[in-house]
C-alpha cells in the first residue's frame, strides 16, 4: 500500500514538473522578444544597442557608401545612418563590403543587419526587404569618351546603335531602365563595381557607362581621366510614359518592422531640422535631390 501511494505521489510530482516546463516554453514562444509583432526587429535593435555596434552592407559606390584610402567607411547613406543609429543608441557601424547585386541576399542571410548603399526603392525589391523612407531622389547619367564621338544622349540612342555597349553595375536599377528603353541584353555589360565600369570604358570594351548622377560624378572625380566625360544634356529615360527618378533608402530585413519604424522617426527629424540636406551636400547633392514627402510605402506600390 505504501509502495502504491509513493508511486502515485511520484507520478503526480512528475506531471507537475512537466506542466511547469510546458508553461515556461509556451510563455517564451508567445510573448518573448523575438515573436511579438515586430519583435525580431526590436530584437535586432536591442542586440545592437547591447553590443554597441551594428554591421551594415555596402557596395563601395561613391557617393553612397564606400571606404576611403585610410579605411574609413563613409558616403551619404552611411553618414545618414550613422547619425540616426547614434540617436537610437548604437555608436559604431561596421561595414561588410558586398557586390551590389548580392546585397539583398547578404541581408537575408544575416551577414549584416542593414543595407546602407543608397539602394533605390522599387516594388521588386520591396518584396524582398523593408525600406526606410527615402533619403534622396535623383536621376540617371552617362559617361562616354571625350567629345562624345557617338553622340549619345539617351538610353534610346544607345538602343538605336547596335555597336554601342554600356557598362552597368550588377543588380542596379539601370539594367531595367535600359531594357525598357529598348537596349538589347547583349549591349548591356554588367560589372561588379564602379572601378570595373570605368576600366571597361577606358579599354573600349564599352562605349558608355551609366549610373545615377551623383555616383557617376563622384566616380569621374576619383578617376581624374581627361579622356572621359559626363554627357551634359542627358535625356532622362521615360518608362511607361513617366520620367524615371530614383529614390534611395536604407533597407532592413522583412522581420525588422519595429527597427524600420524607429529609424524612420529619426530620419524625419533630420528632414525637419535641415540636417539631412547638410549631410547630403557633403557628397555633392543639392536641395534638388531632397526626397520631399514621398514614402517607401508609396514607392513600393508603384
Amino acid at each position: 500500500m505504501k509502495k502504491a501511494l509513493l508511486l502515485l505521489l511520484g507520478l503526480v510530482f512528475a506531471a507537475l514538473i512537466a506542466g511547469c516546463g510546458q508553461s515556461n516554453n509556451a510563455t517564451e514562444g508567445t510573448s518573448g522578444p523575438d515573436t511579438a509583432a515586430g519583435g525580431t526587429a526590436s530584437g535586432t535593435l536591442a542586440q545592437a544597442k547591447e553590443k554597441g555596434y551594428i554591421t551594415v552592407g555596402f557596395a563601395n559606390e561613391k557617393p553612397y557608401a564606400y571606404k576611403t584610402a585610410d579605411g574609413e567607411l563613409t558616403g551619404e547613406a552611411v553618414e545618414i545612418a550613422r547619425v540616426i543609429l547614434a540617436n537610437l543608441g548604437i555608436e559604431e557601424m561596421r561595414g561588410e563590403l558586398t557586390e551590389f547585386g548580392s546585397l539583398i541576399g547578404g541581408l537575408q542571410a544575416k551577414r549584416f543587419d542593414l543595407i546602407t548603399a543608397g539602394m533605390f526603392i522599387n516594388p521588386n525589391r520591396c518584396a524582398a526587404v523593408l525600406f526606410a523612407d527615402p533619403e534622396y531622389s535623383i536621376g540617371e547619367a552617362i559617361a562616354v569618351k571625350k567629345g562624345n564621338p557617338l553622340n549619345l544622349s539617351s538610353y534610346a540612342g544607345i538602343a538605336q546603335n547596335k555597336d554601342v555597349k554600356v557598362a552597368v553595375m550588377t543588380g542596379a536599377v539601370e539594367i531595367g531602365y535600359l531594357e525598357d528603353s529598348g537596349v538589347p541584353k547583349e549591349q548591356i555589360v554588367q560589372v561588379p563595381d564602379q572601378a570595373s565600369a570605368i576600366s571597361a570604358l577606358q579599354a573600349d570594351r564599352v562605349q558608355a557607362i551609366t549610373m545615377t548622377g551623383p555616383a557617376l560624378q563622384a566616380m569621374l572625380d576619383s578617376a581624374n581621366d581627361a579622356d572621359i566625360e559626363r554627357v551634359a544634356e542627358f535625356e532622362q529615360p521615360v518608362i511607361d510614359g513617366q520620367s524615371v527618378r530614383g529614390y534611395g533608402a536604407t533597407a532592413f530585413r522583412q522581420a525588422d518592422a519595429a527597427f524600420r519604424q524607429a529609424y524612420n522617426a529619426e530620419l524625419q527629424k533630420l528632414k525637419d531640422s535641415g540636417e539631412l540636406l547638410t549631410i547630403l551636400q557633403q557628397f555633392g547633392f543639392t536641395e534638388q535631390e531632397l526626397p520631399g514627402d514621398v514614402t517607401a510605402e508609396e514607392l513600393c506600390k508603384e
